[in-house]
Parts: structure tokens; C-alpha cells; sequence
């Protein structure tokens, strides 16, 4: 297993993660195959949005001997109402299922206290101002969480908290299907039935909010990274051709900013095939040529940091200049940060001899060579 700084957090987190809805269908002796399956494979961060009582209960009492070994998301606001999960922003409400995530748990901490499901740039705007996030801070600052988080599925809002400066990480929704899709407010919008047959290439917002997390070192784990398993039918997925669930990983893995997939398991043997990634050669592991040969809504001329274009000549990671470049080239001058880790390359634009191989090889023709020339200019 290998492992990724989640940005300013510092906390090194597995590349495969284990998004833990499925245990809520399961027996006891069923999540203990899979969270012991998870152990001896290195995972060692959990997501647990859920507030029905004996998944955590289940959760707690899997990890009881081995807390040491796992990173938990645990969501602030996500409550459990009448027999049945709530949404919702009332601190009472809110504190009381917060401390039954801790006791159902059996532990004294959460290493990231996310704040649950937020999609409204609105409600965004009223969290950061009011009670919710007071509580927050003050959990933060007893040490009841280590770091604070969001879940969002929106860009929009997402990139109002990344701003805010009031988050270290952030838990959203990645994969090829949803960043076609323009911010939407309703998540049901990502799982339609029929996509629109305009849509071609990475939605502009979505694109930003990676670069920007790359830019502010806020860490992404991912969820959503199957698109609820819509990318494996080349009939459901709006590329019209199936990927499969090693591309599906390494499309999430090599967006900037993040650092984990938080897969979702049923059974030991889907734990042993996500950490299988981890030794999937690069032909498996290729969803670049998948896409650019799909019959619909290929990437054409974006860069998608895949490596297609290696190897080059003169030395150059043609694919980590490119990322400086869309990085640097958002801002109204380069940020000191972007330039430092540009000019520390081993060979940069400024190398490059214009031989035109590396676009002979990109599948979603970027002309790379026009880059290069521009990333030179841009970085002197």
C-alpha cells in the first residue's frame, strides 16, 4: 500500500480508503472479515457518515484492539431521527449524535471531524457564521477532533469553504461521470438517467475547485469514485464504454489535491481487489484511452495528467508541468509556492526541444508543445 500526505493535515493516508456505508446491510462476523481484510492490506482511513446506531456500534467494536491503525472521518450533523438518518444543522440535535459516534466507537477522538453534506453555497455562508461551526471549533479546540473537514458534492460550495480558510480537507465526489456535470445543488442530478449530449469535457468549477485544493494544500479523499457504479456499463455510463474499477481509482488518484479513495466494500474479496490497484500495471490501470476513444464526451484537449505523453526526450515530466502551469495560470501572478515546486523539477519547460512526441502519444490532443512554451514564459 502506498501512502499520501492528505495537504496541511500532514496525516499520511492510504491511496485506498474504505468508505464504510456497506456494513450497514451487514452482520457483526461480516464486518469483521472486511475491516480485518482492510488492516492486513495497509488501509487505514474510514468514513463513517452514517448515523444509524448499530453500524457504529459494529465499527467501534471492530477496530476496539487496533484504534491506533485507523484515520476516522466522522461527520458532524448526520443524525439519527426517529429511525432514520437526519440531516441537519441544530446543535443539540447535532452534539448528541456527535458523542454517540464517540461512544458507539469507543474512542475519545475523531482524527477528522467533517461537516456533513454540504451543497448550498448559502448554507455554507450560514454554518461559518452561526452555532454549528462554534461547535466545531470548540471540538477542534478540546482535541475531540484533530482536523476539520467537509463533505460536499457541490464545487461551488466546495470552493467557498476551501476559502474560507476554516477547512484542512475535503471529502467530495470524483469521478469522470460527475465532472462532465455542471454544480448542481441536488445530488440526484449526478445519477441521471439521460446526460445532457452537450456536455464534453470537465466542467470549468470542478477543474478549479482541484486545482485550488492543490494550491490552498487542502487534502481530497474521494467519494463517489464509481459513479455508483454507472462506470462499469457502457450502457449507463455516459461515455458510452465501461471502465473498470482499477481505471476508475487511478482517474481519482490523479486529480490534484487528493489523496485517498474511500472505497466501498461488502466483502473481503472487494477489499483485495481495490488494494489490487496498488500492483495493477500502468495497461490496467490506462482509463486515458478509454475515454478518448469513447463514442461520447471524450476529454479532447485538456490535460489529464495521465502520463500518456512519457517518455520525452529531454527529461520532462511533461505531466507535472502541465499541473504547475494550470495551477499558476489561475492567478493573477504566480504564486511563490507553485513557482518553488516548478523550478525544483529536475527538467522543466524550458528543456523542452519541441520534438512533438509527447503529442503524438496524448490521447485527448493537448498540444503540449504550445504549453510548454507558454508554462516558460508564465515561469521565466
Amino acid at each position: 500500500m502506498r501512502y499520501r500526505r492528505l495537504g496541511k493535515t500532514e496525516v499520511m493516508v492510504s491511496e485506498i480508503g474504505f468508505g464504510a456505508e456497506w456494513l450497514e446491510r451487514m452482520k457483526p462476523e461480516e464486518c469483521r472479515a472486511v475491516i480485518k481484510t482492510c488492516e492486513e492490506q495497509g488501509i487505514n482511513i474510514l468514513d463513517c457518515w452514517m448515523s444509524e446506531p448499530n453500524v457504529r456500534s459494529a465499527i467501534g467494536m471492530c477496530i476496539k484492539d487496533a484504534r491506533e491503525k485507523w484515520y476516522i472521518q466522522g461527520h458532524i450533523g448526520s443524525t439519527w431521527q426517529d429511525g432514520q438518518y437526519v440531516r441537519t444543522r441544530e446543535v443539540p440535535k447535532v452534539k448528541a449524535a456527535f458523542e454517540d459516534l464517540l461512544a458507539r466507537m469507543g474512542t475519545d477522538y475523531i482524527d477528522f471531524g467533517m461537516i456533513h453534506y454540504v451543497d448550498s453555497e448559502t448554507e455554507w455562508e450560514e454554518i461559518v457564521k452561526g452555532p454549528f461551526m462554534e461547535y466545531v471549533h470548540e471540538l477542534k479546540e478540546k482535541g475531540v477532533i484533530k482536523h476539520i473537514g467537509l463533505s460536499s458534492h457541490n464545487p461551488k460550495a466546495a470552493k467557498k469553504a476551501v476559502l474560507s480558510g476554516e477547512i484542512e480537507m475535503l471529502l467530495f465526489s470524483v469521478n469522470p461521470a460527475f465532472d462532465l456535470m455542471p454544480p448542481t445543488e441536488n445530488i440526484d442530478d449526478y445519477f441521471a438517467e439521460q446526460y445532457d449530449a452537450s456536455l464534453a469535457g470537465m466542467d470549468p468549477e470542478r477543474a478549479e475547485l482541484y486545482e485550488l485544493c492543490e494550491r490552498q494544500d487542502v487534502g481530497i479523499t474521494v467519494m463517489k469514485g464509481f459513479a455508483g457504479g454507472r462506470l462499469f456499463d457502457g450502457k449507463a455510463s455516459p461515455f458510452g464504454v465501461a471502465l473498470t474499477p482499477v481505471q476508475c481509482i487511478h482517474y481519482a488518484l490523479t486529480r490534484p489535491g487528493v489523496g485517498s479513495i474511500m472505497a466501498g466494500f461488502s466483502k473481503p474479496e472487494h477489499v483485495l481487489e481495490a488494494a489490487g490497484y496498488e500492483n495493477a500495471s500502468e495497461e490496467e490501470k490506462d482509463y486515458a484511452s478509454v475515454l478518448a476513444d469513447a463514442p461520447k464526451h471524450a476529454f479532447s484537449g485538456k490535460c489529464m495528467y495521465c502520463n500518456h505523453c512519457r517518455p520525452c526526450p529531454a527529461g520532462i515530466d511533461i505531466a507535472m508541468v502541465n499541473k504547475f502551469y494550470d495551477l499558476a495560470a489561475m492567478q493573477d501572478s504566480v504564486p511563490a509556492s507553485v513557482k518553488a515546486h516548478y523550478m525544483a523539477l529536475e527538467k522543466n519547460a524550458s528543456d523542452c526541444i519541441a520534438c512533438g512526441g509527447c503529442e503524438s502519444r496524448c490521447p485527448f490532443g493537448v498540444k503540449i508543445v504550445e504549453r510548454m512554451e507558454k508554462a516558460r514564459e508564465l515561469f521565466g
